[in-house]
């Protein structure tokens, strides 16, 4: 290669993104703030400084690429050393290293490089990707040739994967601050704002007065940096400092329940108990996945001392059909081991309005809901969930980890609002124990039995 000495001028910001070793770097925030020029430069003195590396940068669609980063390359990169095809979409240089450019518009488009191996992987406009492709894109991170091995990811808030993005690199750590994920590998979020980019707004004043022009939530996504967003989220009267409480003792006359969401994908249990004055309190959650239904049911009676008088466990319709392969419902198969499920209706839509009336707060009136803070999923849950946009009713399915804790709250909030009537509890063959139990209980007594054996066949 020829010894041609590059001038390059980057910002600290930049030069932060270009050194940061981590596995795992986000970078950007704000718009404005240098994310995909730092890209580029990132890519270009990675592929100089080894040779036959290979780099992947990845947009939704082609026409994005072409719009942006290709065509800036083209002028940033040495033609001496750097040539690009636009028909294989290969950017190759003289040392053998190469980009690819490449598109996942859906997440099935992932799967076209199911047999690629690559030294780094880089994001443009990360929160436009779902988790699915992000992690999928993950396993192509490979090779024996020594080479640090990065996934690089730029973005600025906002976007159909805000919510896994912020989960993953926001709200684990401060910024500029390495921590480790939950698969044990590094991590690092790198916040860059428009004021770190002084390029720009030497070359463009005016920039920031157009940001300042523009809605709310798109002047603090792209002027700020602002993760915080409440655009999209469908639970937008929730508010931490409101909601959540430091976990104290539960009084033992306070009636409780069990709620539940359950699939092999995910278990979501939650505990509530309602106070004399109508409030509700969630106040323990278990949320697991890959669990059969004797796991599942051991996994809530772990949770439990022995000592809790647990007056139902709701649960919706789906669980009470049963199979065609065996006649039995998963209902029976929790009754068998130990659960008994009460059966709470499935109008979503009504629901969630149950949901948000929990929430609501009037005037200096605490809202009826709050929820302890050991109950981290459903507050994360219930923070990130978005609208549908084709049912403005109702939650946007994906990503679909985030549906199950606030189901089974669902599940709770319509049988709070109206009740099921004993006869729409699940039936099963009583015990004799059971049977005494009845039989020895006063009239209160024996509606808590009901609805915590079923009535009997």
């Amino acid at each position: 290669m020829p010894s041609e000495k590059l001038s390059l001028k980057v910002t600290p910001r930049q030069r932060a993104f270009i050194d940061a070793p981590e596995r795992e770097v986000l970078f950007g925030g704000a718009a404005g703030g240098g994310k995909s020029f730092g890209q580029l430069i990132d890519a270009l003195l990675y592929a100089l400084k080894y040779p036959g590396s290979k780099q992947l940068i990845l947009r939704r669609t082609y026409p994005e690429l072409e719009k942006s980063l290709i065509r800036v390359s083209q002028t940033v990169f040495p033609r001496s050393v750097y040539a690009y095809n636009g028909s294989s979409h290969v950017g190759r240089f003289k040392n053998g290293s190469l980009i690819d450019f490449g598109y996942s518009a859906s997440e099935a488009d992932v799967f076209q490089y199911q047999s690629a191996e690559y030294d780094v992987i880089r994001f443009d406009e990360l929160t436009h990707f779902t988790e699915f492709q992000y992690v999928y894109m993950l396993s192509r991170l490979r090779g024996v040739n020594g080479y640090p091995k990065q996934i690089k990811s730029s973005t600025n808030p906002g976007g159909v994967g805000h919510a896994w993005v912020k989960e993953r690199f926001i709200d684990p750590s401060p910024p500029d601050v390495p921590f480790r994920g939950e698969d044990g590998g590094s991590r690092i979020f790198l916040p860059s704002k428009i004021d770190d980019n002084p390029f720009l707004v030497r070359a463009d004043p005016e920039y920031r007065e157009r940001l300042l022009a523009l809605p709310e939530n798109e002047r603090r996504a792209l002027l700020y940096g602002d993760w915080n967003l409440l655009e999209g989220r469908f639970f937008r009267e929730f508010r931490y400092d409101e909601h959540t409480v430091d976990p104290f003792p539960i009084e033992a006359h306070w009636r409780k329940y069990r709620t539940l969401d359950y699939g092999l994908d995910r278990l979501a249990c939650l505990w509530a108990a309602l106070d004399p004055d109508g409030n509700v309190w969630i106040y323990r959650e278990v949320c697991r996945s890959d669990l059969i239904i004797s796991d599942a049911a051991r996994a809530i009676r772990s949770a439990e001392d022995g000592r809790e008088r647990i007056y139902a466990t709701l649960a919706p319709p789906d669980l009470f059909a049963r199979s065609q392969e065996s006649g039995r419902s998963r209902a029976l198969i929790f009754a068998e081991n130990g659960i008994t499920l009460t059966k709470t209706e499935n109008d979503r839509e009504t629901g969630w309005l149950a949901v948000k009336e929990l929430l609501k707060r009037e005037g200096d009136r605490p809202p009826r809901l709050r929820i302890f803070r050991n109950c981290t999923e459903l507050i994360k849950c219930l923070s990130s969930i978005e609208c549908d946009p084709a049912h403005p009713g109702d939650v946007r399915g994906e990503p679909h980890r985030l549906t199950h804790a606030p189901d089974a709250l669902r599940g709770f909030a319509i049988y709070y609002a109206r009740p099921a009537p004993i006869e729409e509890t699940f039936r099963r063959t009583w015990t004799p124990d059971q049977w005494e139990d009845y039989e020895n209980a006063d009239r209160e007594d024996r509606k808590r039995l009901l609805m915590r054996y079923g009535r009997p066949n």
